[in-house]
């Protein structure tokens, strides 16, 4: 029996989040899996009620349950990085979550902005380090607020943080089989001290322990190119933080938009946490419109991590034959059919199976 937290959040994000649950549970008694949920209020609304991001006890809370289903942070009546900061990053550090794991798949049907390229070009996941780098908030300010001001922004990064990541990748290339090829996505020739650390490691681990994975090196400018022009030269990606969190915008963009781009938190030893990375998008608010199967595709994700192969290759079937076949588009309020409608297509497609 599985337990799995669900924090609906912010915006369109209870919204998407009821339609992952709601294939969840159509996969759940297709195959016998068995589960239960806890919802969590945790989001901009709590807050501006109570004043309080997370409650004390969230880690100890959090810790008792198998994996964490996220629909969205972010509120517009809330300055920008207190919920990303408070909820986000907390729950990431607080569950040692270092790895993000990022696919960039296109799938049959679906658009590219990357002319002449098609799914089989677009298929590979970048591994970003989760907890360490830039986002760890080390710095300050001095004569804040004056001419003289200074802002200073550190970025922290220690050989087991980056090894612990560098290893997961040559583990995920070995099982995808499909190029054994690990890309390091850095920027030794400015960045000496962090990326010095970083390839070291890369290089060091790979040649003792994955000798039969091909290693290879992109500055992060090369890498955002090559993504473009040559997406199809790529397997596993693995990097620090902050340029994992830019390049996989990009990714999430050549694989047809945020609406079909999921993303898992992982700590492979504790509680992992899934979501679809497009945010709150609170525009759309309550309007139906939005794309719920970057959710749905966090789901399937939750169910790979889970070991659940065959629910997860299920899911994942059902996802394509509503994108072939039901949707005319990716993009919110052009799909063809309203956000609930798109998660019903998806039961059906899996209880037709």
């Amino acid at each position: 029996m599985k337990k799995i937290a669900v924090i609906g959040g912010d915006g369109t994000g209870p919204e998407v989040v009821n339609e992952g649950l709601k294939c969840l549970k159509a996969v759940a008694e297709k195959i016998g899996f068995k589960y239960t949920t806890r919802e969590f209020d945790w989001g901009g609304d709590r807050y501006l009620k109570t004043g309080e991001v997370l409650p004390s006890d969230f880690a100890e809370t959090l810790k008792n349950f198998d994996a964490i289903l996220l629909g969205a942070i972010g509120h517009p009546d809330v300055k920008p990085g207190i919920l990303e900061q408070g909820i986000l990053l907390s729950l990431r550090r607080a569950l040692d979550q270092y790895i993000n794991l990022r696919p960039v798949k296109l799938y049959p049907g679906v658009e590219t902005p990357l002319a002449g390229k098609g799914p089989e070009d677009i298929d590979f996941v970048v591994v970003r380090e989760n907890t360490e780098g830039l986002y760890v908030g080390s710095g300050g300010f001095l004569r804040k607020g004056t001419q003289g001001e200074v802002a200073i922004q550190e970025s922290v990064n220690t050989r087991m943080g980056a090894e612990r990541c560098i290893r997961f990748a040559f583990d995920l290339a070995r099982k995808r089989n499909k190029m054994n090829k690990v890309t390091l996505c850095g920027k030794t020739n400015v960045l000496t001290y962090a990326w010095d650390l970083w390839e070291r490691t890369f290089h060091e681990v790979g040649a003792a322990e994955y000798p039969d994975i091909q290693r290879d090196y992109a500055h992060v400018d090369a890498t955002c190119m090559w993504m473009v022009k040559n997406p199809e030269w790529f397997d596993v990606i693995v990097t620090d933080n902050i340029f994992g969190d830019i390049i996989t915008d990009l990714g999430a963009v050549i694989q047809g938009g945020m609406g079909i781009a999921a993303g898992g938190n992982l700590n492979p030893e504790g509680v992992s946490m899934y979501e679809p990375i497009g945010g709150s998008a609170p525009k759309y608010k309550g309007k139906g419109v939005i794309n719920p199967l970057a959710a749905i595709s966090s789901v399937q994700m939750m169910f790979e991590q889970f070991g659940e192969i065959e629910a997860s290759d299920m899911l994942e079937k059902a996802i394509m034959e509503v994108i072939t076949q039901k949707m005319k588009s990716m993009a919110a309020g052009k799909m063809g059919m309203s956000t609930s409608e798109v998660g019903d297509c998806v039961v059906e497609a899996i209880r037709k199976m």
